[in-house]
């Protein structure tokens, strides 16, 4: 399985399915226009560790490692996710500004890492 990341507000988004991976829904987007597959809001960071990094770059290390530590928790719920996408392209969707600080390259860091 291929795993990508893109903005949900990019125009011409891959074939493929499409899943949104921010915990809450992205302003100005209606959800006809989203057309997803999944919302994986369960692998979003939680309230508190979004809160706490705040995009904030420098907080970027510390993050991950703090985010990769939730997700171990949800692997169970990883998996079931995965075992969802019928295609072999799979667009992990999110809605930051700052594409080089997203979560998103954390969850498909441990997406492909993990032995579904």
């Amino acid at each position: 399985m291929n795993i990508s990341i893109h903005r949900i507000y990019d125009d011409d988004l891959p074939q493929g399915y499409h899943a949104l991976v921010d915990r809450l829904w992205p302003r100005g987007i209606s959800k006809d226009k989203a057309s997803l597959d999944g919302h994986w809001k369960d692998l979003a960071p939680s309230n508190d560790l979004r809160k706490w990094f705040d995009h904030d770059p420098e907080k970027w290390g510390e993050f991950r490692k703090k985010y990769l530590s939730e997700l171990s928790e949800n692997k169970k719920e990883a998996k079931e996710h995965l075992e969802e996408v019928s295609q072999k392209n799979l667009i992990l969707l999110y809605g930051a500004k700052d594409k080089k600080h997203s979560h998103a390259h954390v969850l498909k860091e441990y997406l492909e890492k993990l032995d579904v």
